[in-house]
């Protein structure tokens, strides 16, 4: 019986074929059809690229887990030595800037359309497609177009002086993915990819308002407002972001990347995704063994006095380490890998479910243990792992052995993310920072 789900994922590859000539000629240079074995390569030619923004990860191995003490004696973090295989991260947290061009080309493909021709187009293969050279310059303070796309626009009761604006809760990401995990299990082997087809619509938007909503009789009117859409804060980690909107941005930067490199006749890449526990606390380390934060330690300030994270300092001094709410992205010295704020600054999801007892059970080589939680599961199996401690929290959540989780339906001002991919193993030191 044919495995549907291993035919689907080789259909890639199949095309590849296909497209090196006729069956039985060997486009190999210099071999002749002599009814020896020489192989096929799916392309003729693989660069390895670059991504920009993004630090090479080298594989390695590491003590994961608490490197002093377990001050709080919850015993949800044993140290094990565990093994990593390389990945490139994200140097920086997902800034208000890169997530804007995700709710931008969100917007804008909706928009299209809505508009209809000339914005979208059948492709090759007669599937409608957008054409992003006009799709991608949408004049929406034009009246005709304003018209057209009623549907997203607020009702006129929602509307401010009777201004016409983009309804933020229509920007939503229609969302299709394959649940691997679910398809690996033996007693799925032989079942058709339809039945682990995962669809979904997200809403996008940052929530603005948690700035108001997580602080009890606090005036953070001006960063609700602000936070998201002003140009001072581009380069400020995006905050606002549930675990569902962080996994569908990966989604979108995946087929964002392979789209282009179709139309270029060159071979996809892996997807983009959340890091897991593990990758991210290998990642802060930065390569030193033992030490309780990503610079060393055991001390929080430079030798000059400086702090050397954003983070709440002392009882409560929120400016002294330069940021009274979050800082730049890219603020404060990286670490041994070219990471930043892996420390400070923002929490970050990572893919992993938090289960108190995790670690005694995970396997030594790429630990990771997830659960894709549906809408009617209970609390408990929603909670995501989060790591790196943020500008509200006080230093011991900095710790790169402390673990901390969130909803995966929860927004928070002091959460936001980063990615990563996994990319061939031929690339080599000319691919590396």
């Amino acid at each position: 019986m044919k495995n549907y789900l291993l035919n689907v994922i080789a259909i890639a590859a199949i095309v590849f074929l296909s497209s090196c000539g006729k069956l039985g000629k060997s486009k190999t240079k210099g071999l002749a059809n002599d009814g020896q074995l020489h192989g096929v390569a799916p392309s003729t030619r693989y660069t390895p690229p670059k991504p920009p923004g993004m630090i090479y990860v080298p594989p390695g191995t590491f003590h994961m887990g608490p490197s002093d003490e377990d001050v709080n004696y919850a015993f949800t973090a044993r140290n094990k030595a565990v093994s990593i295989s390389g990945f490139w991260m994200d140097a920086t947290e997902i800034t208000n800037n890169e997530y804007r061009q995700f709710t931008n080309w969100v917007r804008d493909s909706i928009a299209a359309k809505l508009l209809g021709a000339p914005y979208v187009k059948q492709d090759a293969n007669g599937i409608e497609a957008i054409d992003w050279k006009k799709a991608g310059v949408i004049k929406y303070n034009d009246r005709t177009v304003i018209e057209k796309i009623d549907a997203m626009i607020l009702t006129p009761d929602n509307r401010l002086y009777g201004q016409k604006a983009i309804d933020a809760n229509k920007i939503v990401y229609h969302s299709e993915v394959v649940d691997f995990k679910e398809a690996a299990r033996r007693e799925n082997a032989r079942k058709p990819i339809s039945q682990f087809i995962v669809k979904t619509d997200v809403p996008v938007y940052p929530d603005t308002l948690v700035w108001m909503r997580d602080f009890s009789y606090s005036y953070n009117e001006p960063m609700a407002k602000q936070y998201n859409s002003h140009p001072a804060f581009g380069n400020y980690p995006t905050v606002g972001i549930t675990w569902k909107q962080a996994t569908t941005f990966c989604e979108w930067r995946t087929h964002y990347l392979n789209s282009f490199l179709v139309s270029k006749n060159r071979t996809t890449e892996s997807p983009f995704r959340l890091p897991t526990e593990a990758e991210w606390e290998y990642s802060a380390r930065g390569g030193r063994s033992q030490s309780p934060y990503p610079w060393g330690g055991p001390y929080l300030r430079n030798k000059k006095g400086c702090l050397l994270a954003n983070f709440k300092p002392g009882r409560g001094n929120y400016p002294e380490d330069g940021g009274f709410y979050t800082v730049r992205a890219d603020a404060y010295w990286p670490n041994d890998f070219g990471l930043y704020n892996m420390a400070g600054n923002v929490s970050e999801w990572t893919s992993s479910l938090y289960y108190e007892g995790g670690y005694n059970f995970q396997h030594d080589m790429n630990p990771d243990i997830r659960y894709n939680a549906k809408d009617q599961d209970p609390p408990r199996m929603k909670r995501k792992v989060i790591r790196g401690g943020s500008w509200k929290d006080v230093a011991y959540f900095l710790q790169t052995s402390t673990r901390n989780y969130e909803y995966q339906d929860t927004a928070k001002s002091y959460i936001g993310f980063r990615t990563v991919i996994d990319l061939p193993p031929t690339i080599g030191k000319k691919g590396r920072k």
